[in-house]
């Protein structure tokens, strides 16, 4: 009984060894599988630079104290130093000082992927946003012109809201829309995400008009490094704030000029400048062939 005992024991010992072996082997594949989007020049992004927004902005195209139209900046103008980098621990870093509103745009577009970055908080703020949160924030399957929604500075696109105490808040971008776990809408609230809940539709032209709460706060505390990831896969996606799925969302799609729905399920990603400073350090992505069975019950 004792050398059948050792026997089991043995054969156990063999499966969680291997077991451990071939999980240590997926997660070294895993890792080789990312790319680092983040070097000292930028390489692999774009810069988009719109304007210097004003209080009592209400959408319409900005003007001049003559009443002519201002020109946005445009794409990869140099001279005003919004998207720069510095070094922390010879690890390069993107110092956004929120001063313009526009993004930087990744060169390549993407689809099925997981991708994390971490961000922190700086000190300053700028006119319209002097007495409000800090804002940012991830635009990602941003497809067409840029300074295409109302703040006329970003693609069409979804986003992953990055905010003071708001961070994983969802906005969608001109007429981008998708479906969300969510609370249903009560008179004079916002619709708020939890997974206990069946999808409702969010969008510019859907009943629940383009915004969505994030189940709950996981931010670290202001100066600390928050790490978010963004899980997306054949229209579905996930807001993840510091380990903590906040939002479960599928169906993105958009409405094209005919007013018909159509799928949003790859394109560029953006970071914004919207008035407040931040930084970015640690951006990478990596290719999703499928949804691991922890994302897949989510949905």
């Amino acid at each position: 009984m004792k050398t059948l005992k050792n026997v089991v024991l043995s054969a156990v010992l063999l499966s969680v060894f291997f077991a451990c072996k071939n999980q240590t082997k997926t997660e070294q594949k895993e890792e080789k599988n990312w790319t680092n989007l983040i070097d000292k020049d930028l390489s692999n992004w774009d810069t988009y630079l719109s304007f210097q927004h004003q209080v009592g902005y209400d959408g319409t195209a900005p003007k001049d104290e003559e009443g002519n139209l201002i020109q946005p900046i445009g794409l990869n103008k140099t001279g005003y130093d919004v998207f720069t980098t510095i070094e922390e621990d010879e690890q390069p870093i993107i110092k956004v000082s929120g001063e313009y509103y526009g993004c930087i745009i990744t060169k390549e577009e993407y689809s099925n992927y997981h991708f994390q970055l971490k961000f922190k908080w700086g000190e300053k703020k700028w006119v319209p946003r002097l007495d409000k949160l800090k804002d940012s924030g991830v635009l990602y399957h941003s497809i067409g012109p840029m300074g295409a929604e109302y703040w006329r500075s970003w693609m069409l696109s979804q986003e992953f809201q990055i905010m003071e105490g708001h961070t994983g808040d969802f906005w969608s971008q001109a007429t981008s829309a998708i479906d969300i776990r969510a609370y249903n809408q009560e008179s004079g609230m916002n619709l708020m995400a939890h997974e206990s809940q069946d999808f409702v539709s969010v969008g510019d032209n859907e009943l629940n008009k383009n915004y969505c709460l994030r189940s709950n706060n996981n931010e670290n505390a202001h100066g600390e490094w928050n790490t978010l990831d963004l899980i997306c896969f054949e229209g579905k996606s996930l807001h993840i704030v510091n380990g903590e799925v906040v939002m479960i969302l599928k169906n993105s799609r958009y409405l094209n000029e005919k007013g018909e729905n159509i799928p949003l399920t790859s394109g560029k990603i953006q970071l914004q400048s919207e008035a407040a400073e931040l930084f970015y350090k640690d951006i990478k992505i990596r290719p999703l062939e499928k949804l691991s069975n922890e994302f897949t019950a989510y949905f």
